[in-house]
């Protein structure tokens, strides 16, 4: 039996903290993420909600594996093998991986929409899988290397890391070559869903060139499930259709391989960037968020290889050129913060999101950029610990600012979360814990809700959402410092033993770990 279904079925009364049974009242925050993940599990994965999203989605599955891996380390490593083997040819693991068994008319965009063992063929679309065709952050190999620390001795039994490193390492050299755009290292996005981040006023500028879908040749499933206030307005749902329609029925070709100007693509020479004219469609944007996870994925990747028995020396330097170009081409001193980049004009755009405040997770960032970092998170533009519960999702502001509105200003756990890890890892512990508690007590009283009023904690969209209930748990297997527990398992028995550093980098699976830094 599993943890998973041994915390659904234990006795009132009992929980496990820390990898420790201790005594908590019945209905214990612990007892209830566990029977959102157990709700949410389908076989071979878990959907981040039964009714608005039924299917298995990219990211989601990344963060629920890493809170999962407290419950059940075996379910966390399938969970990524699962996305994985959807993974297409050239690379791209796709957003969504469709369950043939849930109604058509369940959710839209569906397979008959993105029609991708078709149209992607070209590109290595599995034949005998539906997927969507655009992709979302590259925090999955973070996710495993994660995974594999909560149980070595079962991933290195069931050969985890050395079925998943291939697949990831061709997932990073698509990010890296095929959507290079702007020529100087950083991967661009060619969707507002692939950002994750989907209805950001960022992409207003950018969203503004689209000419929109008719309405009537789609139909919205998700205002079904939330109101209409809260959700993407019909404006720019037919700008997200008519985006992915083209890039569809162009085949979802990327621009033509080649390197990079900074050093960091799969290539070699240097080559003109889409703000030369080369590349993409309409929409092409470099974001501090997806780059940073994909930074922060690109150090776990050279630990994995070190676990492998390879050298991760090339892979950590890679992340530190990928690291500079990040601070070269999207920090904004001015304003303290990160900014995304549109690729087309070749201009930063002025909007204040969180993904500016991503990068930092990442343990090379330089100090002066993680401080202010921290003064911005906590001043007025996001207001964390004086006027918000948790981190907005925009600023507080701006003149789009919206509470309600998907992403718009409601504040998400999974970005929070990513920001405790970064508080922590900074030398921030006062700021983390106080942003770790509001985050426990939020999921809680929210009933684990897709996204909150960050004024308030006002449960929005879904309940029982995955990664809510997932990131909780993880949480909560901190000890009284932040750190993490390792396991290891005697004799079929499990033993918890807390790692102390000199740092907290093993929060992201970032410290050394017997490998090297290079």
């Amino acid at each position: 039996m599993d943890r998973t279904t041994q915390l659904t079925a234990r006795r009132p009364g009992t929980r496990i903290r820390a990898g420790v049974d201790v005594y908590d009242p019945p209905g214990s925050t612990h007892r209830a993420a566990a029977e959102v993940l157990a709700a949410n599990w389908t076989g071979r994965s878990t959907v981040p909600s039964r009714t608005l999203y039924p299917h298995q989605w990219s990211w989601d599955s990344a963060f629920i594996a890493i809170g999962l891996r407290h419950l059940s380390p075996l379910r966390a490593q399938t969970e990524l093998e699962t996305l994985l083997a959807a993974r297409w040819g050239d690379g791209r693991i796709p957003h969504i991986v469709f369950n043939p068994s849930v109604p058509l008319d369940a959710y839209f965009p569906s397979p008959d929409f993105w029609r991708s063992s078709t149209a992607g063929r070209a590109a290595g679309a599995p034949r005998t899988t539906e997927t969507s065709g655009i992709v979302q952050p590259p925090v999955h190999a973070l996710a495993a290397w994660l995974v594999h620390l909560a149980d070595p001795e079962l991933s290195r039994a069931r050969g985890f890391l050395a079925r998943v490193y291939p697949g990831l390492a061709a997932w990073h050299r698509y990010l890296l070559d095929r959507r290079d755009l702007g020529g100087a290292g950083l991967a661009s996005v060619v969707h507002p869903w692939e950002q994750g981040m989907d209805n950001s006023p960022a992409w207003d500028a950018p969203l503004a060139r689209i000419t929109p879908a008719p309405a009537r040749s789609f139909r919205r499933a998700d205002l079904d499930h939330g109101a209409a206030e809260d959700r993407p307005t019909d404006l720019d749902y037919g700008r997200y259709v008519r985006l992915a329609a083209d890039y569809r029925d162009a085949g979802y070709r990327d621009r033509p391989g080649g390197g990079s100007r900074a050093g960091v693509g799969g290539g070699g020479g240097d080559r003109p960037g889409r703000e030369s004219g080369a590349g993409a469609g309409e929409f092409a944007v470099e974001d501090p968020a997806f780059n940073a996870l994909l930074i922060a994925s690109e150090h776990a990747l050279a630990r994995i290889a070190k676990e492998l028995g390879a050298s991760g020396t090339a892979r950590h330097a890679r992340a530190e050129r990928l690291t500079a170009a990040l601070v070269e081409r999207l920090w904004d001193p001015a304003e303290g913060m990160f900014l995304c980049r549109d690729v087309t004009t070749g201009a930063l755009l002025p909007e204040r999101g969180v993904s500016g405040l991503i990068p930092l997770l990442l343990p090379g960032l330089p100090r002066d950029i993680a401080a202010a970092l921290v003064r911005t998170m906590h001043g007025p533009y996001f207001g964390l610990g004086d006027t918000t519960l948790l981190v907005p999702s925009y600023d507080l502001t701006g003149e789009a600012f919206d509470p309600h509105r998907y992403w718009r200003g409601p504040a998400w756990f999974n970005t929070n979360w990513m920001l405790e890890r970064g508080l922590r890892l900074h030398g921030e512990p006062g700021r983390a814990d106080a942003l770790r508690t509001a985050l426990l007590e939020t999921a809680a009283a929210s009933g684990f809700a897709e996204y909150v009023d960050p004024y308030t904690g006002e449960a929005c969209g879904a309940a029982g959402f995955g990664w809510t209930a997932a990131l909780t748990l993880d949480l909560l297997h901190q000890d009284d410092h932040g750190h993490p527990p390792t396991r290891e398992r005697h004799h079929g028995r499990e033993r918890h033993q807390t790692r102390h550093h000199d740092t907290n980098e093993a929060k992201f699976g970032m410290s050394d770990q017997g490998g090297d830094r290079g």
